[in-house]
């Protein structure tokens, strides 16, 4: 089960943490990983870890916010390995150059927000677009979006910029599943918890830790493992779901 020998799969901001666990899952389960991120060094490093492991991996750096560098972007991928079966939409956050802000809407710079919804939902939109095509033309394709909770539920965190544009996402994933289903495409999104990698403070972990039912922070590795489902055969009766990975912070 979960053979992807044989496909080629795109991971977006997968030069580290949740991107990189995903990179990494899939290559484990023999797909040919073209690993993005905007930073070239981070992305070619993962792409030598995975190499260096036994798997099939290749860095395209790229920014997804620019729709011109992804569709060049995809057509180097093309000649180099062959036409993307699998998209993982996991850029985000605040984008390459900026640290995420948390503060009420009220309060928040107007500049700010162009950056959020661009990563985040713009970035969804040029990847698929680069994508589709192809994927209709092979009869296959399997598109997943890293998006999170906070796309779902309203949060008193300062996030709601993010929540919005991760909200655009989810919806948007929802109608090209119901667009590409007769072409043997699925789309689906993981609506991501709380995930922390090497967090050496333990009050802090704890602090984020203690609310969630199973007690612990999610892993890149648990979004991995995920991931690689969705992009399976197995998972081809899937499609048009938003699917809660958190630990049990929220039950649908």
């Amino acid at each position: 089960m979960f053979d992807l020998n044989g496909k080629i799969a795109l991971v977006t901001g997968a030069g580290q943490n949740v991107g990189e666990g995903i990179a990494h899952a899939l290559a484990g389960r023999g797909a040919t990983v073209v690993v993005n991120d905007y930073h070239a060094d981070r992305a070619q490093k993962v792409a030598d870890e995975i190499t260096a492991q036994g798997g099939k991996a290749v860095a395209v750096p790229f920014d997804v916010t620019d729709l011109d560098a992804v569709t060049k972007a995809f057509a180097e991928v093309a000649e180099r390995v062959g036409t993307v079966d699998i998209l993982v939409n996991n850029a985000g956050t605040a984008g390459p150059n900026e640290t995420m802000k948390v503060s009420p809407f009220r309060e928040m710079p107007v500049d700010y927000w162009r950056g959020i919804i661009d990563v985040n939902l713009f970035g969804v939109l040029n990847c698929c677009k680069a994508a589709l095509d192809p994927m209709v033309e092979k009869g296959w394709g399997r598109l997943i979006t890293i998006a999170s909770g906070a796309g779902n539920v309203g949060l008193d965190m300062g996030v709601s910029t993010y929540g919005a544009a991760k909200a655009g996402a989810i919806g948007f994933m929802r109608h090209l599943a119901m667009e590409n289903a007769p072409y043997g495409i699925t789309a689906n999104t993981v609506a991501l918890g709380m995930v922390l990698r090497n967090v050496k403070d333990p009050e802090l972990v704890k602090k984020w830790s203690d609310p969630i039912p199973v007690k612990r922070l999610g892993t890149p590795e648990d979004a991995g493992a995920l991931a690689v489902y969705l992009a399976s055969e197995e998972a081809s009766w899937m499609t048009g779901q938003t699917l809660g990975l958190n630990g049990g912070t929220t039950t649908s």
